[in-house]
């Protein structure tokens, strides 16, 4: 069997790591060895396992594989910033952003081939949707990171819906949160979303990691015109929700606002915020737009976002302003993809 033909085990849960040992005639016991080797020493290949015999790791390899596969590009950036695109099991390519700050390293990995989403100001949405990552592909992203060693925090702000793939998503954070995993905190975890009202509630259901909603507007007509996902999952719907959990403890909420120009900058905004999250327990992220090609948006000024962020936070909803990161690579999500999939560069897209 070819190794691209075989079944990935990265991404497998303890009990079908068990199932896998008993297929192969390994004791049950043989499923801790493997979940070791994979998600703690992180291993690329089963001839790795040494504590597993050689005839083991033979019939491991007829029909399975780690499943790992390493960045095929990578760009740079003058703050640190690095961008990789990584190849799909299923042939697609997807974009994951290491962010270094300080003690601090955060990694932004993806959940779709593009986005059904298609939101006015994302370029991943203008691809189009073309495919689910697996709990494989998810987890690739950081197996397979070189500095996977440094990272603190995963967030989930990639390309892609996570809620839109969130079986996935969930095993993959479960992965990531068990004591056979990679036995993280759910507090390292960010997972963001537009707010797909049922897969939301169970994500809130079913995960203890924290919880980013892209906002972007608070006025519903004015949402739908940069996210047209406004006109199925309301905001005003996810907030209800959202009032019926508890953020007073361990997990966070907070929302995603990126500021554009004239278009939801201005006090009328501001004091619409305070009305529709007024008591609720969370933080607003305000974020810097850049240009994407084709988009008629421009970002509004550092002096406007002071004072947007000041009167928020004056007025009970603390706010920050999110440090713009790897824009000389153009780090904002989609370019890189896009780029090779259709097989230009990316001085050629419009940038």
């Amino acid at each position: 069997m070819a190794e691209g033909d075989k079944i990935p085990l990265l991404g497998m849960t303890l009990a079908e790591l068990k199932e896998v040992a008993g297929e192969v005639g390994m004791p049950s016991f043989a499923a801790r060895q493997m979940a070791g080797w994979l998600y703690g020493k992180k291993v690329s290949s089963i001839d790795g396992m040494t504590d597993i015999s050689a005839r083991n790791r033979a019939l491991l390899s007829e029909r399975y594989a780690v499943g790992c596969s390493k960045p095929v590009e990578e760009q740079r950036s003058a703050d640190g910033t690095v961008k990789y695109l990584y190849r799909t099991a299923a042939g697609g390519y997807v974009e994951t952003v290491y962010i270094p700050d300080g003690e601090r390293a955060t990694l932004c990995v993806s959940s779709q081939v593009g986005c059904r989403m298609n939101c006015r100001f994302c370029m991943t949405g203008k691809q189009g949707f073309s495919g689910q990552l697996t709990a494989a592909d998810i987890l690739n992203q950081l197996y397979s990171l070189p500095e996977r060693e440094a990272l603190t925090n995963v967030v989930f702000m990639g390309q892609g819906e996570p809620l839109d793939n969130l079986d996935a998503v969930l095993r993959a954070t479960e992965l990531l949160t068990a004591d056979y995993g990679y036995a993280w905190s759910p507090k390292r975890i960010t997972v963001s979303t537009v707010g797909l009202r049922k897969g939301l509630k169970r994500f809130l259901d079913e995960s203890e990691c924290h919880l980013a909603v892209s906002l972007h507007n608070p006025f519903p007509e004015q949402r739908a015109q940069l996210m047209p996902a406004e006109r199925s999952y309301s905001v005003r719907d996810i907030v209800s929700l959202l009032r019926t959990y508890d953020f007073t403890h361990q997990r966070r909420l907070s929302f995603e606002y990126t500021m554009f120009a004239g278009v939801n900058d201005t006090m009328a905004h501001a004091r619409e915020l305070l009305r529709l999250l007024g008591g609720l327990e969370c933080r607003m992220n305000l974020i810097r737009f850049h240009p994407v090609p084709g988009v008629d948006l421009k970002g509004t000024s550092d002096e406007d976002m002071v004072r947007f962020r000041d009167y928020l936070t004056r007025h009970g909803l603390f706010s920050t302003i999110r440090a713009s990161r790897g824009q000389d690579i153009f780090a904002a999500c989609g370019l890189l993809s896009t780029a090779k999939q259709q097989g230009v560069e990316l001085k050629n897209i419009g940038l």
